[in-house]
């Protein structure tokens, strides 16, 4: 899955759990811990695989159960302590939703879900050439472009328009938390 699919699964379900757990729509915090969880297990793998080359695959270490159950415990744990549980149970459902779009992706765009990653390093990785962050990333990025020329690949774009405007317009219903922060920050200094 693409960084912005990733985000917009993450947000569907965060929102929904964050107004579960506090009773009100996602804070701008929240939001940051949905974008931060949704985005991690890349942000792990993809440079140390493709440019450092200490990870067999962008699919290893951020990407495994072994590793993301115990840091999503204690990011629950660390956040609890500083009495802000939500934020720890957002960030961690974010998290898994990336595997789990992950998972799901080889299963839409491919036919077959692939799971083997969730237990790296029990189930070993299979080894993608160091080539460097961007050259990797233009290669699937070519090869996503041409996978939506096929039938399977316009019906995955209606599946990708669909949650993507379905986040986008809960992010809108939710009063589009987060947004000002932006905005504060984009500002120019008046000093």
């Amino acid at each position: 899955m693409w960084p912005w699919e990733h985000l917009a699964l993450a947000y569907l379900f965060g929102s929904a759990v964050h107004r579960v757990a506090t009773g009100r729509g996602p804070t701008t915090a929240a939001v940051g811990a949905i974008a931060i969880g949704s985005q991690l297990p890349d942000l792990i793998d993809k440079p140390l695989a493709w440019t450092f080359g200490v990870l067999p695959s962008g699919l290893s270490l951020g990407h495994s159960l072994l590793f993301a159950v115990p840091l999503s415990a204690l990011v629950i744990l660390l956040a609890r302590s500083d009495g802000r549980t939500a934020l720890g149970i957002v960030f961690a459902l974010a998290y898994g939703t990336h595997l789990l779009g992950d998972a799901s992706y080889s299963l839409l765009a491919g036919g077959e879900l692939a799971t083997g990653f969730l237990l790296w390093p029990l189930i070993p990785a299979s080894p993608e050439a160091g080539v460097g962050l961007l050259s990797q990333t233009g290669e699937f990025f070519a090869s996503f472009v041409e996978f939506l020329g096929t039938p399977r690949g316009r019906l995955y774009l209606v599946f990708e328009a669909t949650l993507l405007g379905g986040a986008a317009l809960l992010w809108h219903l939710d009063r589009r938390p987060g947004l000002s922060w932006f905005r504060r920050r984009l500002r120019p200094s008046t000093e």
